[in-house]
């Protein structure tokens, strides 16, 4: 069951973390407006995992906190350089080893409503996985509330194009005015009866990701789910929280949220990998086929061409 309720914390709850500010850039930060909690379970583990949305100074970014081990070694930053692991989802590890994984559904919650900072705490290893969607978190980022906190965001401005590929998948970076994300994806031939719509665009500036984009599913397929039971993995996954498909059928019951609910999820995961940027990007991100691994390769590439952006 999902459960979701609203917290309040002090100043002081926030404040612990001041150390991570900084104020360049232009677009306006933005924090949530008091703490809300949710409950579920870890689709990697299968153990009860709750997760507190907590509001946070200026310049704080995302930060993850467990809240079952003590500071400092308890302080995870969500940043792309921070990112350890990309099998199946986006794991974040600070330098004393301490990891928390599948974060990628709640950042994109968090950026797609163009919230700055936010101390994301958590009891364990891994963010429960609600629904597989960010839908939870988006109705706890609404049941929360928004604070615009005045000071300007770091943003960059893509100059030109960087581009990783791995076997036929790529995702590329290219110059444009707007904070486009752009995914093309064909199910690697696995899903050509299922499809009719492989392509889809979202506006980070315009669009409406608790509309748009946050009920979209994770999937996977029943014969894999097998293999990664057997191995003791995926010990949460269910049709609760998957869209599992089994030959050219889904088995779930109600079936798909929309034909496009493939493709909307992979934007939805680009969108969470990419807020591990640390920045507003302003550019275009095209993805093909593109995942956890190649979101994470193009922001590496990028902050390692500097040639290739500048602050705006």
């Amino acid at each position: 069951m999902n459960i979701v309720q609203t917290v309040f914390y002090g100043p002081s709850s926030a404040a612990e973390y001041a150390p991570f500010v900084h104020t360049e850039g232009q677009v306006v930060q933005k924090t949530l407006a008091q703490s809300v909690s949710c409950v579920g379970v870890g689709v990697h583990s299968g153990k009860p995992a709750s997760l507190t949305l907590i509001p946070a100074p200026v310049g704080t970014g995302y930060v993850f906190v467990r809240s079952d081990l003590n500071a400092p070694q308890n302080i995870i930053p969500a940043k792309y350089d921070t990112v350890v692991d990309t099998m199946m989802c986006t794991k974040l590890a600070n330098s004393y080893g301490v990891s928390v994984s599948t974060v990628e559904h709640v950042l994109a919650a968090l950026a797609g409503a163009n919230i700055s900072n936010a101390i994301i705490e958590i009891n364990g290893p891994e963010v429960p996985i609600m629904d597989g969607s960010s839908s939870v978190f988006s109705q706890m980022i609404a049941n929360a509330g928004i604070d615009i906190q005045g000071a300007k965001t770091p943003t960059i401005k893509i100059l030109k194009s960087v581009k990783v590929t791995h076997g036929g998948a790529s995702a590329e970076f290219s110059p444009c005015d707007g904070r486009l994300v752009s995914m093309e994806f064909d199910g690697h031939g696995r899903l050509q009866n299922l499809m009719d719509e492989t392509e889809y665009s979202f506006d980070l500036d315009t669009d409406d990701f608790a509309d748009l984009l946050s009920d979209a599913r994770t999937f996977g397929f029943y014969e894999d789910a097998e293999k990664l039971w057997a191995a003791g993995l995926a010990q949460g996954a269910s049709l609760e929280n998957t869209v599992v498909i089994q030959g050219d059928s889904i088995m779930n019951e109600e079936g798909l949220r929309s034909e496009d609910e493939f493709v909307r999820h992979k934007i939805l995961d680009a969108v969470g990998d990419l807020a591990l940027a640390g920045v507003a990007i302003q550019g275009h991100f095209k993805g093909f086929n593109s995942g956890h691994a190649l979101n994470n390769q193009l922001l590496r590439a990028l902050f390692s061409t500097p040639n290739a952006w500048c602050f705006v």
